[in-house]
């Protein structure tokens, strides 16, 4: 048996300071903040989600932001970018559009010859905006500063550093049931599925120096799921193949089995259902802070320890 993932269900990253997050995410990229929670592992910090409308697999993004963590440094055994899709013709809008706010950013193209603008979030977190021709994602068309039509659609790509490409393109390959897709420069560029956005990831390898792991970068890569059955499968799979891998946990959205590859990163393989709206209607999302039942009776606690956050 193969594990075969439909694609990239999200990103975890750390951050430092919750509002600052909160403002980027929203206001620079145009996400919506589709659940206020907090880290199940340690409940005085935040757990935001970001994507879409209805944080669709695919769409999300997430962080745990601590307040005065350390910096972070990108490196071998790290995902050292994460991109999202925008529509091709939307380039010269956010081109202009991260001027007028002062972001710094660069313009090159990828392996598929899409333009690419790369920024930094205001931890650091090396970031891709990705021009693609028939993302049919719709993204998050709120009321916001990005117009709908030029609206990010969701998670691209990822990228992982590694010393060597191999074995962690093995695991990709022969484990994970990825394809590769185009192999160049000490780069391997794999793909799940049609290999479409949110489908996609590279591997980068001849990087020496270890990464960091620590505000501004990524914490784990989640693959997506359909359902609980198919989760058990492959848990039973990566165990078969000698792989340690966590047991099923409970992230009230989503459940989730954790594993690292050769090369250091933390995956995580999370389930499509139940979704954000099992607690709060879809157009409340992100509203409130949210907890699961088992963290409720701590509520007064908790909220006393997080710091504030504001949606404006």
């Amino acid at each position: 048996m193969t594990i075969n993932p439909a694609g990239i269900h999200h990103v975890t990253a750390i951050a430092s300071d919750p509002q600052r997050n909160v403002d980027f995410y929203t206001k620079v990229l145009g996400l919506r903040l589709v659940k206020q929670t907090v880290n199940f592992d340690a409940p005085n910090v935040w757990h935001l989600y970001y994507g879409d409308e209805q944080g669709s697999p695919t769409s999300i993004l997430t962080f745990f932001p601590w307040p005065g963590v350390a910096k972070g440094k990108n490196g071998a055994g790290l995902t050292t970018a994460t991109s999202f899709s925008v529509p091709q013709e939307s380039m010269a809008f956010w081109s202009k559009h991260l001027q007028s706010l002062g972001i710094e950013w660069s313009w090159s193209k990828d392996s598929s010859a899409n333009e690419v603008i790369e920024l930094r979030d205001f931890d650091g977190m090396r970031l891709q905006l990705v021009g693609v021709k028939d993302d049919k994602r719709s993204g998050w068309d709120g009321v916001g500063a990005i117009p709908a039509e030029f609206a990010v659609r969701g998670l691209h790509a990822v990228e992982l550093s590694q010393r060597q490409v191999e074995p962690t393109a093995g695991m990709l390959e022969n484990l994970l049931g990825m394809a590769l897709a185009s192999e160049s420069s000490g780069r391997a560029n794999f793909s799940m599925g049609e290999g479409a956005s949110g489908a996609r990831v590279e591997v980068l390898g001849g990087v020496q120096d270890r990464g960091l792991q620590a505000g501004g970068t990524v914490h784990h890569v989640a693959f997506s799921a359909p359902d609980l059955p198919t989760m058990e499968l492959w848990q039973q799979e990566l165990l078969s193949r000698g792989v340690q891998v966590t047991q099923i946990l409970d992230r009230q959205y989503f459940k989730s089995i954790y594993f690292r590859e050769p090369g250091g990163v933390l995956f995580e393989i999370a389930t499509d259902d139940p979704g954000f709206a099992i607690d709060e209607p879809l157009l409340e999302l992100g509203r409130k802070l949210k907890l699961p039942p088992w963290l409720e009776p701590n509520r007064e606690q908790i909220e006393a320890s997080l710091p504030p956050i504001r949606l404006d």
